[in-house]
């Protein structure tokens, strides 16, 4: 139901199929990064996404993402981008560069490529955070990935 007459409103879409989606995942915090792959995939299938139409590319660490993702969006072969991995605080300032560079590069490609990326690299204090976060957050880049490429769809219209 319409919140104002006579005013259109895009409702979020969150049917999968013939969406194709590709998936960009740090193997760095690996246990992290499977969990959240899991949940990730989980959801996409629920939704309607095609076993078919998902890639899962695999990358040393979080700073790599943006590259591979770049190369996704530019191939064209992709309605959504999915980043997954971890980022957890260590004793070095090393933690700060690579979370905000890898979510810089992600958004950069984004806004660039035109093809929505949903970013679930998770930056936490500890392995307890990520390990509580990933489930859930990987469901939710699903989610998003799907919504937005949907949405997108329809505003190209």
């Amino acid at each position: 139901m319409p919140r104002y007459d006579n005013i259109e409103e895009l409702e979020p879409d969150l049917r999968g199929e013939d969406l194709r989606i590709g998936i960009v995942m740090s193997r760095f915090n690996a246990q992290i990064g499977e969990g959240l792959l899991s949940s990730c995939t989980a959801a996409l299938l629920k939704h309607g996404v095609a076993p078919e139409d998902v890639v899962i590319v695999t990358v040393p660490g979080a700073l790599e993402a943006p590259l591979v993702l770049q190369t996704l969006a530019q191939s064209g072969r992709y309605d959504a981008l999915i980043a997954l991995g971890a980022v957890i605080r260590g004793e070095t300032y090393h933690f700060e560069i690579v979370s905000n560079e890898a979510a810089s590069g992600i958004s950069s490609v984004q806004l660039e490529s035109g093809v929505p990326i949903a970013n679930g690299i998770l930056t936490t204090e500890n392995d307890d955070q990520a390990l509580a976060r990933m489930m859930e957050k990987g469901a939710d880049c699903a989610l998003a990935a799907i919504e937005m490429a949907n949405l997108l769809k329809r505003l190209d219209q």
